[in-house]
Parts: C-alpha cells; structure tokens; sequence
C-alpha cells in the first residue's frame, strides 16, 4: 500500500491531468502499466480510469471511473478510496465502495457501499448498503440496506432493510423490513415488517405484521397481525388479528380477531371471528362467531351467528338465521 501511494503522488497526478498517458513496464503485454492504460496483463496503477479497456489481474485506482463507465476488470479492483469498471469479476475492494457500471461477479467488499448498474453475484459485503439497477443473488451482508431492481436471492443480511423490485427467495434477515414486489420464496425475519405484492411461500417472522397482495402459505409469526389478499394455508400466529381475502386453510390463531373469506380448519380468536359470504368448515372457537356465509363446521363461543347453518353451535346464544323454527337457542343449536 505504501508504495502505491508513493507512485500515484510521483506519477499518476500529473498524468491524469492531460490525455491518456501511461508508463508501461511490460513484456508483451504483460507486466507493469502506471497511467491510464487502455490494456494490461499484470499490474496496473492508475489515478482514475477513462480509456480503461481490459484488466487481467490487478488493477488499483484512486478514484471511480469517468463516465461513461467502461473497461472490464478480470481479477482484482482495487480503489483507495473508490474503485469501479463496466465488468468487474473476481476481487473487489475500496475503502469507500466498489462500483460497476453492468455486471459485477465474484467478491466484493466496500466501505460505504457495493453496487452494480445492472447485476450482482456472489458474495458482497457493503458498510451502508449493497444495491443493483437488475439483481442480486450470493451471500450479501449490509450494514443498512440491500436493495435490487429485479431479483434478490440467497443469503441477505442487513442492518435495517432488504428488498427487490420483483422476486425475493431465501433467506433475508432485516433489523426492520423486508419487502418484494413479486413473490417471496424462503425464510425470512424482520424487526418490524414483511411486505409482499405477490405470494409467499416458507416462514416469514416479524415483530409487528406481514402481509401478501397475493397468497400465504407456510408459517407466519407476527408480533401484531397477519394479512393476506388471497388464500392463507398452514400456520399463522399473530399477536392482535388475521385477515384474509380468501380461503384460511389450516391452523390459525390471533390474539383479538380473525377474519376471511372462508375457513377451513381450525381457528382460534379470544375475541372476534367472521367469515364473509363464504364457508366455515373445522372447528372455530371466538367469543363472538358470525359466518355470513354457510357454516358446516363447529363454532364454539358466547355468541354464534350463521346465515346458513349445517354444522353445530355452542355457546350462550345460538343464532341460525335460515332455520324456520328455533332460530336462536340457548347452548346448542344444528
């Protein structure tokens, strides 16, 4: 590292001041190239790269590339304190961050941050964040943030957020959200939130809510409520309500309500249950039970409702909307 900087302050300053020079100490291409060289096998030095073409081994800079980005790096980038190229592949590190203009592949750690204008793969680590314009897939660690355009897949850990413009699958660890505007496919653990424009498959574990524009199925943990705009199938927990646009399918348990199209298993909420236009077929335990739809299950709790009866209810007061006779009885009705 010392005799880098020593070289950029004897050479490389003066250089970058006017049009692409280099010193090149090379045998055939191969060697080492001091300035901004458009081609190198071996070592190259440079103040900040604009003819850059092709690097095959290490190429370290001071600064980013001009624009527009170009060059492919086959190797090493490295920057003091910044370092980019249009492809990099191999081995990247700045102190202050690790950029890409399209594609960046193999392993990448900066200071600030790790992007890429298109894709990112492998394994990237970001002080602050890791983002890219396309997708992201490796093992990606950021201490804020890691974000992708398109596709965020393997393993994310980051500090406050993580999320994609499309499809996230594996496992996502966030100190406060996780999100996706398409499907989630795996694990996923959030401080705070979950939020998913399409359908969720795995375990997803939050401390306040998750909730699909879509279906859910597998198991939901969530501190204060679970929510699904289609189906709900598996196990969900939540600590205050539960709602889905569809059929609930499974076990579910809310610490105040539970609310869907249809149920079909068995439910369980301290305070409210409904069902709307639907069906309830399983068992649903609730101080208050009103199915608007057809019940074919059991309710059991202090007031029961049902526009349809074909199953049985249990509790203080019984209430069978369609039945002619003995609407409402007391401890059982059918």
């Amino acid at each position: 590292m010392r005799i880098f900087v020593v070289l950029t302050l004897l050479f490389l300053a003066p250089l970058a001041a006017e049009a692409r020079q280099s010193l090149d100490l090379m045998v055939d291409g191969v060697g080492l190239s001091i300035g901004d060289s458009e081609e190198v096998t071996g070592l190259r030095l440079n103040f900040r790269d604009r003819d850059m073409r092709k690097v095959r081994g290490v190429n370290a800079t001071i600064w980013t590339a001009h624009e527009p980005m170009q060059g492919t790096v086959n190797g090493v980038a490295l920057g003091l304190p910044a370092t980019s190229a249009e492809f990099i592949t191999g081995y990247g590190w700045g102190l202050l961050g690790v950029g890409a203009g399209k594609d960046l592949t193999g392993v990448a750690v900066g200071g600030l941050g790790v992007g890429a204008g298109r894709n990112v793969t492998g394994l990237v680590s970001g002080g602050l964040g890791v983002g890219a314009g396309g997708n992201v897939r490796g093992l990606v660690t950021a201490g804020i943030g890691a974000g992708a355009g398109g596709e965020l897949s393997g393993v994310v850990l980051a500090g406050m957020g993580a999320g994609a413009g499309g499809n996230v699958a594996g496992l996502v660890l966030a100190g406060l959200g996780v999100g996706a505007g398409g499907d989630f496919d795996g694990i996923g653990v959030a401080g705070l939130g979950a939020g998913v424009g399409g359908n969720v498959l795995g375990v997803m574990i939050t401390g306040l809510g998750t909730g699909a524009g879509g279906n859910i199925t597998g198991l939901v943990l969530s501190g204060v409520g679970a929510g699904a705009g289609g189906h709900l199938k598996g196990v969900s927990l939540s600590g205050f309500a539960t709602a889905s646009g569809g059929t609930m399918t499974g076990l579910h348990a809310a610490g105040f309500a539970i609310g869907a199209e249809s149920a079909n298993g068995l439910i369980v909420a301290p305070g409210y249950f409904r069902i709307e236009e639907g069906f309830q077929q399983g068992l649903a335990a609730s101080a208050v039970s009103i199915v608007r739809g057809e019940q074919r299950g059991l309710t059991i709790g202090l007031y029961n409702y049902a526009r349809n009866l074909r199953g049985v209810q249990i509790g203080l007061i019984n209430h069978a909307a369609d039945k002619k006779r003995f609407k409402v009885l007391p401890l059982l009705n059918f």
